[in-house]
């Protein structure tokens, strides 16, 4: 996820490791950062950026990341791709900001405890266009998040990577949904309380394999 405004340091992944993410300002110790990627110069001032989002997504798959994300698509037609199904599950408590303290609030303000995954259930892919071997659309379906559903559409983009196919989808919500989906926010005050916030983005990078329909 990311915020907008970031403030230069309002976002998370559950890769910390990729080489191509970095954490923000404030970050705690032991982060061994690339050099070449820089922080926005606007630093901490209140900049709405709904462009560079993610600020830093990941340039090659690696096998690096913990195992954070469960999930699986059946695809019934390829040709026309109608009757997509599916499901995905992230692990609330993998998501890092780079900050510890930071990092407990997030996790429980998030609920992990209760409700371990944000899932997103799939109902269907709508507005399907191809080229070359890139497949571009939009991905119909409920996500939940601390046990409230919630009806979403994502932009995705799909394309052969890593053995598989790379899934990259991304979609945002008004800040002030936060209240109702995570509602200590709003006991913790911070920017949602003061409108500061204003835009949540949140997205996915996300390798498919084809089910090996011999194993046991």
């Amino acid at each position: 996820w990311q915020m907008s405004p970031h403030l230069n340091h309002l976002w998370a992944t559950t890769c910390p490791g990729d080489p191509s993410w970095r954490p923000g300002e404030g970050r705690s110790s032991g982060w061994n950062i690339d050099p070449k990627l820089k922080l926005p110069r606007t630093g901490y001032a209140n900049v709405d950026d709904t462009v560079h989002t993610p600020l830093f997504p990941r340039r090659t798959v690696e096998p690096i990341c913990v195992e954070a994300v469960r999930g699986e698509v059946v695809v019934a037609d390829t040709v026309r791709w109608r009757g997509v199904l599916g499901a995905v599950a992230v692990r609330g408590d993998a998501l890092v900001t780079g900050e510890a303290m930071r990092d407990v609030m997030m996790h429980q303000v998030m609920g992990t405890m209760s409700f371990p995954e944000v899932q997103f259930a799939l109902d269907s892919l709508v507005g399907v266009t191809k080229q070359a071997d890139t497949l571009f659309g939009r991905a119909v379906g409920i996500l939940t998040i601390g046990g409230k559903p919630v009806p979403t559409t994502a932009v995705v983009k799909a394309f052969p990577d890593a053995g598989g196919m790379r899934v990259l989808a991304k979609w945002h919500i008004p800040a002030t949904d936060l209240h109702h989906l995570t509602p200590k926010l709003g006991y913790l005050g911070l920017g949602i309380n003061t409108r500061l916030w204003h835009t949540m983005f949140m997205g996915a990078d996300i390798v498919f394999r084809r089910e090996d329909r011999g194993a046991k």
